[in-house]
């Protein structure tokens, strides 16, 4: 257990054993431990490049996952503690239980944005993001599929989202009067947090969902498919949540030999990516590059590029690589 008066040294060795550590008394001893560790590592790890960075926020996850709380009657023992709806909207069959402490804050965070709503340039009306969805905090990558669709002129019979996310490019394709949008997604959380979103409204009856694996059960041919895809390769096994950022290396060629069925002769396939993997130097190689030199399946029509703004001041990460970081749209068409 950890409080207040519990020496912080010897409990940041237990949490490199591998023991959890339980916070009690006031949450803010949660929040004491976790700026201890993180102070800890930053002695023990180097934090300059890219890579460095990403081993020190693995090291950091893993320790912190050790640092729980407990729950009872859907609330936290702990006091001064958060109200967060989602404990017993996610549990309502758990009244007691342990959840690690950055669960807690990711569930307290979560819940701010599912209340109040976040405002997204290219909509007109607020996302209510739900817990476990991915959602951009960065929108250069919208803009610029903003700015496509504003010039497209091709049919707008119907359309596929692959990945749908929290639905900032379906919303997009509706705004623009595409008159079906088949969105898919492996995460059920977007599935549930965009049906309970859309309700009974004209996205509902214009948007269709299903669960499943990129194309999941759609098999029809369309005029436009769009994919916003990971836009770094995977370092580890992935969890959920993990495979909104990174990819691993058999999902472009299977999405480009899926996509290529699904697209009608006449058709565009639009992948929104970033040359952020090349500059940071994870990895040299470009998949839409590859797939377009290699995959003898698509052919380039347009390639479209926008500078990415440049990082806060107040951010803590070094990521002066952002100063040459660019989004891109490609626009694929059958070869």
């Amino acid at each position: 257990m950890f409080d207040r008066n519990t020496a912080v040294e010897p409990t940041v060795k237990l949490l490199e054993a591998g023991t959890p550590v339980l916070i009690t008394e006031f949450y803010s001893n949660g929040m004491l431990l976790l700026k201890e560790l993180q102070r800890h590592l930053k002695k023990t790890l180097p934090n300059s490049t890219f890579q460095e960075q990403r081993a020190y926020r693995s090291a950091y996850f893993k320790l912190s996952n050790l640092i729980l709380l407990e729950i009872k009657g859907h609330k936290l023992e702990v006091k001064k503690s958060p109200d967060i709806g989602w404990l017993k909207k996610l549990y309502p069959e758990l009244g007691d239980f342990l959840l690690s402490f950055p669960q807690v804050q990711g569930l307290n965070s979560s819940w701010q944005w599912y209340n109040n709503g976040v405002a997204v340039p290219v909509l007109r009306n607020k996302l209510q993001p739900y817990y476990g969805t991915y959602f951009p905090t960065r929108f250069d990558h919208l803009i610029l599929f903003d700015n496509w669709l504003k010039r497209y002129s091709g049919p707008k019979k119907s359309a596929i989202d692959v990945g749908i996310g929290s639905g900032i490019l379906a919303f997009q394709l509706v705004k623009y009067g595409f008159q079906k949008v088949f969105g898919t997604d492996t995460n059920p959380n977007a599935i549930v947090g965009l049906t309970e979103f859309m309700g009974d409204t004209k996205l509902f009856r214009k948007i269709e969902l299903d669960f499943g694996h990129l194309f999941g059960t759609w098999e029809k041919q369309t005029e436009l498919i769009v994919f916003n895809p990971p836009w770094l390769p995977a370092s580890r096994e992935l969890d959920r949540i993990d495979t909104a950022i990174y990819y691993d290396k058999n999902l472009f060629p299977e999405f480009f030999e899926e996509a290529k069925k699904r697209l009608l002769p006449d058709g565009k396939l639009v992948v929104i990516f970033s040359n952020l993997a090349q500059i940071t130097k994870v990895t040299k190689t470009h998949p839409i590059e590859q797939e377009l030199a290699d995959g003898g399946r698509f052919q380039l029509e347009n390639h479209l590029k926008k500078s990415v703004k440049v990082a806060s001041e107040k951010t803590k990460r070094d990521q002066h690589w952002r100063s040459s970081e660019e989004v891109e749209l490609w626009v694929l068409t059958h070869k």
